[in-house]
């Protein structure tokens, strides 16, 4: 072998062993960039919840917040979003004319988001984002209430919203029904699908059967 052919080989193959190591220092920086990810956005709001009521946060799609404004349409009074997430439902809804529009979340992060994006669309004094655990959010003036949580919070969500929403009050689930309730509406399709209900006083009496499926 030539002393130029050696010389070539040896570039070569750091050049190879260069190229791995970018892709293991890409591969790493994708996993930090993972990490703080669920460290900003996601971890600060489990902390405070048990591990059966976490919900992993997922924006509602263009389709779903048009869904939920759909079947709350022709309504008036306070909206809250339960678990409000950047806070694109409780603007939309404000936008729509449901006034007061207040979101509750536990992420502090996504609180602050929701308040940046409420102040770029000039709204930031019309709209409400508290960090707060929706459990202990009182409902009793509620008149049309969104949620977008997991079917194992969604079952002992009922409780609290037959207990203290007013009659006549309207609650939108998104993604997934309340498991025991009948709805008066239903809306989309897949993932897009939201459910309507309405709260009257005899609450037994809007409930499904249990082998009927909304």
């Amino acid at each position: 072998m030539e002393p130029d052919d050696t010389v070539e080989a040896l570039t070569e193959l750091r050049e190879r062993r260069l190229g791995a190591l970018e892709l293991l220092q890409v591969a790493a920086g994708s996993g930090l960039a993972a990490y703080a990810v669920w460290a900003l956005l996601l971890q600060p709001g489990f902390r405070r919840v048990p591990l059966r009521l976490q919900v992993p946060y997922v924006g509602a799609s263009v389709r779903q917040v048009e869904h939920v404004l759909s079947l709350l349409r022709g309504r008036s009074g306070k909206l809250v979003d339960l678990g409000s997430g950047d806070g694109r439902i409780v603007l939309a809804a404000h936008r729509c004319g449901l006034r007061p529009a207040v979101g509750y979340e536990l992420n502090p992060w996504l609180v602050g988001l929701a308040r940046l994006y409420a102040w770029r669309a000039g709204c930031a004094g019309s709209v409400c984002y508290h960090r707060e655990d929706l459990w202990k959010v009182s409902l009793r003036d509620c008149h049309n209430v969104s949620v977008f949580l997991a079917p194992s919070v969604l079952s002992l969500l009922e409780g609290k919203l037959q207990a203290e929403l007013p009659d006549g009050a309207r609650v939108v689930s998104g993604r997934y029904p309340l498991p025991t309730w009948k709805p008066v509406a239903v809306l989309g399709e897949g993932l897009d699908r939201v459910w309507a209900y309405d709260i009257h006083t005899d609450g037994p009496a809007r409930q499904a059967a249990p082998t009927s499926s909304p």
